[in-house]
């Protein structure tokens, strides 16, 4: 759909959704190191999901820089954490001095897309920003096995951990509702399957959008920046059709709401309570690969589905970022890390805590 005269002059924005581990960070990350001379501004929840490449990041002398609030990066990108609120996040990056060309936005992957659609219209914003797309990615394997994620259990920890969120909808109803406010769907590791199996993949996805939404193939998060930015959709003026389940949920007559409410609320609490979130405190680690050895092991743990914070290695001054769900453990340099020295444990409530601090609360000679 066309943006109209209207929206020609205002800052295109995408929305980025999908589910934990669908590849949402690293098909950000190629686009900002494909942005080719366009001013990208790139809105996440935590810099160190980004894993930026040190060539990319421009170094900064002054010791009162807010590093926590905006990475400047070497090909005039800007990278920026999302505030208490979204809108002061907009706000600050549409009153600068050099407005951004293009504003992404990477979504929690739990969070529903349509009010963050909606918040496009508030005043200081909509005579600025236009919503350029609203980009759902896929993990395309994990569908074909009829999931909506590569480790649901994962994605129900992170969401139990996260008391912002809406714990009544089932995720199924979240994916759906990402998939009904797409303007364009990533099928992505769409490698990890044959071809016959994309196909089944793309028709089953195609039946759950509106009509006219494209669907595109990618392979580790690689899609050409011309394909993901300048859609000129113009998604809060065409909300008709995007109304998700949850929508729907709190627009039933109030009898109907509260008993649905009532029934799904003592279920979903009982789900809530099977999760459990620590922060333990560590010491220093001897490397990277020490790292990933030790949290490999405190992931094997019973119980034990994502670990993530920022740690510090010995006779290093940077800190390095550590992300672990399932089998997978990533460890790098990131000197933008916040708070060095912290982990955060997700897992099935009960699980051997001690256990993970012991494995965890390492000290090393630097």
């Amino acid at each position: 759909m066309s943006a109209g005269p209207s929206s020609s002059a205002k800052i295109p924005a995408t929305i980025v959704t999908g589910f934990l581990g669908a590849g949402k960070t690293t098909l950000l990350s190629n686009l900002l190191t494909e942005a080719k001379g366009k001013r990208i501004a790139l809105i996440v929840n935590e810099f160190g999901d980004m894993g930026f490449d040190g060539s990319l990041v421009d170094g900064c002398a002054d010791p009162n820089c807010a590093a926590e609030e905006v990475v400047e990066l070497t090909n005039g990108c800007i990278c920026c954490t999302v505030a208490d609120d979204f809108l002061p996040t907009m706000e600050m990056l549409i009153s600068r001095d050099q407005a951004p060309d293009h504003i992404v936005i990477e979504t929690s992957g739990l969070a529903l897309p349509q009010p963050l659609v909606r918040a496009f219209s508030w005043p200081s914003v909509r005579n600025r920003v236009t919503v350029d797309a609203v980009v759902t990615v896929v993990d395309t394997a994990a569908v074909a096995e009829g999931r909506v994620a590569a480790d649901e259990a994962a994605v129900a920890a992170q969401r139990a951990a996260d008391e912002a969120l809406d714990h009544d909808s089932p995720v199924e109803e979240l994916f759906a509702d990402q998939l009904v406010c797409a303007d364009l769907v990533v099928l992505n590791k769409s490698d990890l399957v044959d071809a016959e199996t994309l196909d089944r993949v793309r028709q089953s996805v195609a039946a759950r959008v509106r009509p006219a939404v494209e669907i595109v193939a990618a392979e580790r998060g690689c899609l050409a920046a011309d394909v993901l930015l300048g859609r000129a959709s113009a998604s809060e003026d065409d909300m008709a059709g995007r109304a998700g389940h949850h929508e729907a949920h709190h627009h039933d007559d109030d009898h109907d709401h509260d008993d649905d409410h009532d029934h799904h609320h003592h279920h979903h609490d009982h789900d809530h309570d099977e999760f459990a979130s620590h922060v333990i405190e560590t010491g220093v680690f001897a490397g990277l690969d020490d790292i990933r050895d030790k949290v490999a092991a405190a992931m094997a743990v019973p119980g034990v589905l994502r670990i993530k914070g920022a740690v510090a290695v010995a006779g290093k001054p940077a800190p390095a970022m550590v992300q672990a769900v399932g089998p997978r453990v990533e460890a790098w340099f990131a000197r933008d890390a916040r708070a060095p020295g912290r982990l955060v444990v997700i897992g099935l409530s009960g699980f051997d805590l001690s256990r993970i601090e012991d494995m965890l609360r390492v000290a090393v000679t630097a």
